[in-house]
C-alpha cells in the first residue's frame, strides 16, 4: 500500500509539471529552445501563456519555482534559452574582461539583447502555433528583466532598432531585478511603457550601476496610467540571485515572490488593481 501510495503520488508529481523541449524557428532562420511547462489546472479553452526569460548566463532549463509557479497559477509556462547570452557567452566574456566587467559587457551588447527580443518572437509565434492563448504575461530576470523592459517600449542606449523593442506584445510585464539608468538605459527610459508591469527587487539586490536604488528608478519613471497596474515590490533581504532560485534564503524569496506576481495578474485579468494584503518581507507601491 506505501508503495503504491508512492508511485501515486510520484505521478502526480510528474504530471504537475509536465514539461516538453521545442526548438522554435526565430526570424533571422536560428532556432530557439523552449523549456515548456503546461497548465497544472483545468482549461475550458486555452490557458493563460507566460514566457520567462532568463539572465545572462542562464538557460531554458533554469527558473523552474517561476516556471511551475506560473503552471500552478494555470499558466503554460514557456521558458526561452537565449544562447546568444547563455553561459559559454558569458564565460567568454568573463576571460576577457573578468567578472563585473565581463558580465556588463554581455547585457550591453547589443547583438544579445536584439537576438532575446527575436527569441521573444519565436516564442509567441509557436505557443500561437498551438492555442491563442487568451491573455500573455512576459516575465524577466535580470539581463532578462532588460528584455521585459525593451520589450514594453522602455527607450534603450545600445540597440535604438524600433523594429526590434517596444512591440508590445503582452497583457502584462514583470521585471524582476530590473537594470537601471547607465548601462542599458538612458534617464527616463521607461516614461514610454502603457502596459501593467510589476518590478519587484530586494533590499540586498545590487545593480551593476547605482546600487540597490537603481533597481526602483524604472518604477519611478513608468508615467502612472490610472487604468494599467505599475507595481513596485521590495522584498526585505532578498538579493539578486535569490530571484533566479538559488542563493542563500531563496526558498523564502520564492513564495514571496510568486504571491506578488499571482497579486499582480490576477488583479489585471479581474479589472482592478488593488494591492495585496500586507505580508512579512514585502512592501507593494502603485501608481
Amino acid at each position: 500500500m506505501r508503495h503504491a501510495l508512492a508511485f501515486t503520488l510520484c505521478l502526480v508529481a510528474t504530471s504537475l509539471f509536465a514539461q516538453r523541449s521545442v526548438d522554435a524557428p526565430r526570424e533571422d532562420g536560428v532556432t530557439t529552445p523552449l523549456l515548456v511547462y503546461a497548465s497544472a489546472l483545468p482549461q475550458t479553452g486555452c490557458a493563460p501563456l507566460a514566457v520567462i526569460s532568463h539572465g545572462a548566463g542562464g538557460d531554458e532549463n533554469g527558473y523552474r519555482y517561476l516556471a511551475q509557479g506560473m503552471a500552478r497559477m494555470g499558466y503554460t509556462a514557456v521558458v526561452m534559452g537565449h544562447r546568444e547570452s547563455g553561459m559559454p557567452v558569458l564565460q567568454e566574456d568573463i576571460r576577457a574582461h573578468g567578472f563585473v566587467m565581463g558580465v556588463v559587457a554581455l547585457v550591453s551588447d547589443p547583438y544579445a539583447e536584439g537576438t532575446r527580443l527575436m527569441d521573444v518572437g519565436a516564442a509567441l509565434k509557436w505557443a500561437d502555433s498551438q492555442c491563442h492563448a487568451p491573455f500573455r504575461v512576459l516575465l524577466g530576470h535580470s539581463m532578462g528583466a532588460e528584455t521585459v523592459m525593451l520589450e514594453a517600449g522602455a527607450r534603450d542606449s545600445i540597440l535604438m532598432k524600433p523594429a526590434l523593442t517596444g512591440r508590445s506584445r503582452f497583457d502584462a510585464y514583470v521585471a524582476l531585478s530590473p537594470e537601471g539608468p547607465g548601462i542599458v538605459f538612458p534617464d527616463d527610459a521607461w516614461s514610454g511603457i502603457r502596459k501593467p508591469i510589476l518590478f519587484i527587487t530586494g533590499t540586498n539586490d545590487r545593480s551593476l550601476k547605482g546600487g540597490v536604488a537603481a533597481r526602483m528608478a524604472p518604477w519611478h519613471s513608468v508615467p502612472g496610467i490610472a487604468s494599467q497596474c505599475q507595481w513596485l515590490g521590495v522584498i526585505d533581504g532578498a538579493t539578486h540571485f535569490n530571484f533566479d532560485g538559488s542563493g542563500f534564503g531563496h526558498e523564502h524569496v520564492e513564495p514571496i515572490v510568486l504571491s506578488t506576481i499571482a497579486s499582480f495578474l490576477n488583479g489585471i485579468r479581474a479589472g482592478h488593481c488593488t494591492l495585496p494584503a500586507p505580508m512579512n518581507q514585502l512592501t507593494v507601491q502603485a501608481k
